[in-house]
C-alpha cells in the first residue's frame, strides 16, 4: 500500500465512541467474537501512525515501520485485558513504538531522526511536519519550538528503555505515572525515580544546547 494510500484509509476511520469500544471488547474478550477484534484494529490504526510519525524519513521506509507497528498493535489487541482499567491506548502505544524500534534496529536504522525528507518522490510533497505541524503560531516561534522538540526527542532516544517509556508517556501522551505503573507493571515509587533519573540525564544531554538557546 501506498502512504497516500493509507493516509485516505486512516481519514475514513470513525473514533468509537466509550460504549461502543466497551462492547467491542466484551464481545471479543468474552465471546471470541473475530469481528470484533478486527473493528478494534482498525479503529485504533491512527495510534499506529502518530507513533510512527516520531521517525521522518522516505515513503517505503515509513511504511515498513508503520507495518511493524500495526503488529504490535495487533499483538497489543490479543493481550489486552480490559477489565483492568487501564487504558487502550496507553497499553498499545508502548506494544507499537516497541516493535518500530526493534525494527530499526534489527535493520540497522536506529538513528533514523527527524529529517525534511519529502514522504514521496512527488515535487512540492509534503514531509511529515508539513501534515502534522499546527501553522497557527507565528512561523519563527514555530521554528524554535520545532528545533528545541527535536533536541528533546533526540535526547529521550539515548535514555535507557524504561526511562524513555515513562518520559514519553508523562510529558509527550499525557498519561499519569499510576497508569503507567500499572501498565508497565512497576510500582509507583518506582515510576517516579525512573522519571527523576531520566529528567537529570536530559537536563545533561541538553546543558550546552541550552545555554545558547
Amino acid at each position: 500500500m501506498q502512504l497516500k494510500q493509507y493516509l485516505n484509509e486512516l481519514n475514513k476511520i470513525r473514533l468509537l465512541t466509550a460504549e461502543e469500544e466497551q462492547r467491542l471488547w466484551q464481545q471479543y474478550k468474552e465471546k471470541d467474537n473475530l469481528d470484533c477484534r478486527r473493528e478494534l484494529i482498525e479503529s485504533y490504526q491512527p495510534l499506529v501512525f502518530k507513533v510512527a510519525a516520531n521517525w521522518q524519513t522516505d515513503e517505503v521506509t515509513l511504511m515498513d515501520i508503520i507495518q511493524e507497528g500495526t503488529v504490535g498493535l495487533i499483538e497489543a489487541v490479543e493481550n489486552y485485558d480490559h477489565t483492568r482499567g487501564v487504558a487502550f491506548s496507553l497499553y498499545a502505544s508502548h506494544r507499537v513504538r516497541g516493535r518500530m524500534l526493534n525494527y530499526m534496529e534489527r535493520e540497522g536504522k536506529k538513528n533514523l531522526a527527524y529529517m525534511d525528507m519529502p514522504l514521496t518522490a512527488e515535487e512540492g510533497a509534503n514531509t511529515l511536519s508539513d501534515l502534522l505541524i499546527d501553522t497557527a503560531p507565528a512561523v519563527a516561534h514555530q521554528a524554535e519550538q520545532n528545533v528545541l522538540i527535536a533536541q528533546v526527542k533526540q535526547a529521550l532516544v539515548r535514555l535507557p528503555a524504561k526511562e524513555q517509556l515513562i518520559l514519553n508517556g508523562v510529558f509527550l501522551e499525557d498519561q499519569e505515572p499510576k497508569q503507567l505503573a500499572d501498565t508497565l507493571d512497576l510500582s509507583l515509587s518506582h515510576v517516579y525515580r525512573l522519571q527523576k533519573q531520566g529528567i537529570r540525564r536530559i537536563r545533561g544531554m541538553l546543558s550546552k544546547f541550552m545555554q545558547n538557546w
